[in-house]
C-alpha cells in the first residue's frame, strides 16, 4: 500500500513537471528562436571575400593569387591561348597523358554524356537533344563532318580537341572552369573513339 502511494505521488510529480514544461515552452515571445547553444557557430569569424579588410594594403579580403601559380588540379593552358596560333600549337604539342584503358574510357564516356551529348549526341553525330529543338545549328559529326576551322573532324588531334573543350568554339562555350584537365583528357579519349564510328 505504501509502495502504491509512492508510485502515485511520483507519477503526479512527473506529470506536473511535464505539464509545466509544455506550458512554459508555449508562452513568451513568438519570434524568439530560443536559447542558442553555440553562438560562435552562427557568427563567422573569418572575413567574407567581398568585405573590406584592414589587414591588407589594398583593403580587400579577396586577393589575387601570387604570380606564376595555379590552382591544384589545373594545368597551364595559357601556354596555348585562345587564338588560331594557340590552337595549332596545342595540336602540335599537346598529347593525351592518360593511359587508354577500360576505366578511363568508361569515365570519359560518362563525362561526355553529362557534358557534351546534349549538343553533340550520344554517338557524336551532332544530333543531341538541344539540336532537336531546331533553335540551334547542329555541330559537325565527329566521324563524318568537317571542322569549322578546316579539315575533317575525324582527323582532329588530341591537342585540338582539348583546346576546343577548354576554350569553346562558335556556339560551344568554354568548359575550362567546369571540367578539370584530367576530365577534359578523358573526354578527348572518348571523342577519339567516336571519331572511328
Amino acid at each position: 500500500m505504501l509502495v502504491m502511494n509512492k508510485l502515485r505521488i511520483l507519477s503526479a510529480a512527473l506529470i506536473a513537471v511535464a505539464g509545466s514544461a509544455v506550458v512554459s515552452s508555449c508562452g513568451g515571445d513568438k519570434r524568439s528562436t530560443g536559447m542558442e547553444f553555440a553562438r560562435n557557430m552562427y557568427d563567422p569569424i573569418a572575413y567574407n571575400p567581398d568585405q573590406a579588410n584592414k589587414n591588407f594594403a589594398n583593403g580587400q579580403t579577396a586577393q589575387l593569387p601570387p604570380a606564376n601559380t595555379m590552382p591544384v588540379g589545373y594545368d597551364k593552358v595559357d601556354e596555348y591561348p585562345n587564338t588560331p596560333e594557340g590552337y595549332l600549337a596545342a595540336s602540335n604539342n599537346l598529347f593525351n597523358p592518360l593511359t587508354r584503358n577500360k576505366q578511363t574510357l568508361t569515365e570519359g564516356h560518362t563525362l561526355y554524356l553529362n557534358m557534351c551529348s546534349h549538343c553533340h549526341g550520344t554517338q557524336g553525330n551532332g544530333d543531341g537533344q538541344i539540336i532537336k529543338l531546331e533553335k540551334f545549328p547542329p555541330p559537325p559529326s565527329y566521324s563524318k563532318g568537317n571542322s569549322s576551322r578546316g579539315g575533317a573532324m575525324k582527323d582532329l588531334t588530341d591537342g585540338k580537341i582539348f583546346h576546343t573543350i577548354t576554350y569553346g568554339l562558335n556556339l560551344m562555350g568554354p568548359h575550362r572552369t567546369q571540367l578539370n584537365p584530367t576530365e577534359r583528357w578523358k573526354i578527348v579519349m572518348y571523342v577519339r573513339e567516336l571519331q572511328k564510328l
